[in-house]
Formats: C-alpha cells, sequence, structure tokens
C-alpha cells in the first residue's frame, strides 16, 4: 500500500506523540508498506514554525534531518497534483489540506490523517 503522511500524522509520528495509534506507527515503521511525507507538509511546518505556532523542541532543521532518517521518503509537488487542486471541491479550507488530499488523488495513495473533513473527499482515508 502506498501512503501519504498527513502533516499532523508526520509531526506526531516524529515526535513519538500517543495520538498516533499504535497501529498507524507500526504501518509506517515496518517497511511493508510504501510511506512518504509530503515536501507541502515541510512547507507548512516551515511556515507554522516561523509564526510561533509551532514548537519544535530540536528546532527546524534538526528535525527536518530526523526526517529524512526516518527512512520516508518525500513526495515533491508536481505539475499533476496542482491540476488535481484544481478540480477539487472546496470541502476544506486548508490550502495544505487540500494540496495533500490532491497528491494522494493523483499518485494513487492513501491518506494517513485523523481530519474528519477529509472524509468529503473521494480519496482513500487511513485513520491515524
Amino acid at each position: 500500500m502506498r501512503i501519504l503522511l498527513d502533516t499532523h500524522v508526520l509531526l506526531w509520528f516524529h515526535t513519538r506523540d500517543p495520538r498516533l495509534s499504535a497501529r498507524s506507527r507500526s504501518n509506517i515503521e515496518s517497511g511493508r508498506h510504501d510511506c512518504r511525507y509530503s515536501i507541502v507538509s515541510l512547507w507548512e511546518i516551515t511556515i507554522k514554525h516561523a509564526l510561533g505556532k509551532l514548537e519544535l523542541v530540536d528546532g527546524l532543521e534538526a528535525s527536518f534531518a530526523a526526517m529524512e532518517r526516518a527512512n520516508l521518503a518525500p513526495l515533491q509537488l508536481d505539475p499533476s497534483h496542482l491540476l488535481a487542486l484544481s478540480l477539487l471541491p472546496h470541502h476544506h479550507r486548508d490550502p495544505f489540506d487540500r494540496m495533500l488530499v490532491a497528491q494522494a488523488i493523483s499518485e494513487g495513495m492513501h491518506l494517513m490523517t485523523s481530519d474528519p473533513q477529509l472524509r468529503a473527499y473521494e480519496v482513500p482515508l487511513l485513520h491515524a
């Protein structure tokens, strides 16, 4: 299974937050699935950190380095993702979440999230 992690899932995984279920953590760590994070998530983390809305204990650079060491491949932004975004209905106002949905749809991936609003989209979801 190909899985794209929502930004909060990536952060929960990185910080070992107990809000990430044991099953989801196992799915990410097992190596049985192609789990990825989006470069869009790093963009969102950077913006929220710069605005003081997200505290990173290790700082931005160390957090990014730790995410890279977790053997999760980044999913780059592609023009096809932007085209998929342009076709999405506006069920959700968060531009980062909408872009993650568009990437998951475009790439044929499941989106791992705990955001119930994303159920409005035609994308396969995995509850985090």
